[in-house]
């Protein structure tokens, strides 16, 4: 059967959707309404006899017609999209969108300081952030890259550093400690009120702690878990516990002597933010200027 531009249009949008396996995120990445792409997709389904997706109201799955197709034209597609990014070189003033996918920590310590140089350096460039916690497959969330601790990025991608190894550290409220006590040694924590740290993936952090050849790492008691930062911080200031974080996080409040720190010679040092994107793809021009920012900018060292 040949085609015609509207099928290719069409083939753009089962790609979007088969990658999400949502007809909402995917008319977000795209740009159009999910009862538009679903219009569409009726209509390709239609001209080409076959069903392509299985939709509930809880899912969208393909058929065995749409795992073939998918796996037919998908690196074709990204081959175009790879050429028309090539294209770039040829402008005068770079243009395109990135779109990220970071950690919280990521977006508050890392491109907080840089995207307000990025874009004033290079406005026609758009930059789609979405922020979470969860460890989530990039491709799938119809992200460019992600921007992960080393050591989470998932292996079959490739990595590039963007800082140096961070310290993390226990802190509290003066008040907190005039009330409870300074611990000594990282087992004092277990007489401690601790905010809980739950992961991405839903577990629950454990405090590492080191000295010398010396390695602990304590399931903390606390009446409180939680995955957003500044609601640790802001808890912690206030006096409702011990908190464990990223030490650039904290300096600032230390230096206004809402937090001190303790057991600092047990800090430990975790890996530092690494941003990743499929092998396959072509790194768009965008992602690749923002990285050579972060670079040059260096908000957490290098």
């Amino acid at each position: 059967m040949p085609t015609n531009r509207s099928d290719l249009a069409a083939f753009s949008y089962f790609l979007a959707i088969a990658r999400h396996r949502s007809f909402r995120r995917a008319g977000l990445e795209i740009g159009i309404s999910a009862s538009a792409l679903s219009h569409a997709l009726r209509g390709l389904e239609a001209r080409l006899g076959v069903r392509l997706l299985n939709r509930t109201n809880r899912s969208v799955t393909l058929t065995a017609a749409g795992e073939a197709l998918f796996s037919a034209i998908e690196a074709p597609f990204e081959a175009i999209g790879s050429a028309a990014e090539a294209l770039n070189r040829y402008r005068g003033e770079p243009v395109g969108r990135i779109r990220l996918n970071v950690l919280q920590h990521a977006s508050a310590l890392l491109l907080a300081p840089v995207l307000p140089v990025f874009v004033e350096r290079y406005p026609e460039i758009e930059i789609d952030v979405q922020v979470s916690n969860h460890l989530l497959d990039v491709v799938q969330a119809g992200a460019d890259a992600g921007i992960r601790y080393g050591g989470t990025v998932p292996e079959d991608m490739i990595a590039q550093r963007l800082s140096a190894d961070i310290r993390w550290v226990v802190a509290g409220s003066p008040d907190y400690l005039q009330r409870h006590g300074i611990p000594a040694h990282p087992t004092d924590l277990l007489g401690h009120r601790c905010h809980r740290i739950r992961l991405g993936d839903d577990r629950i952090y454990r405090w590492d702690f080191e000295r010398g050849g010396e390695a602990l790492a304590l399931d903390v008691p606390g009446a409180i878990t939680i995955d957003d930062t500044p609601f640790v911080i802001s808890l912690a200031a206030a006096g409702a516990g011990l908190a464990y974080l990223p030490e650039p996080f904290v300096t600032p409040l230390v230096d206004q002597s809402a937090l001190r720190v303790v057991l600092e010679e047990w800090s430990s040092t975790g890996p530092g933010f690494h941003v990743y994107y499929p092998s396959r793809r072509q790194l768009p021009t965008g992602l690749r200027l923002l990285i050579e920012l972060i670079r040059e900018l260096r908000p957490l060292g290098l």
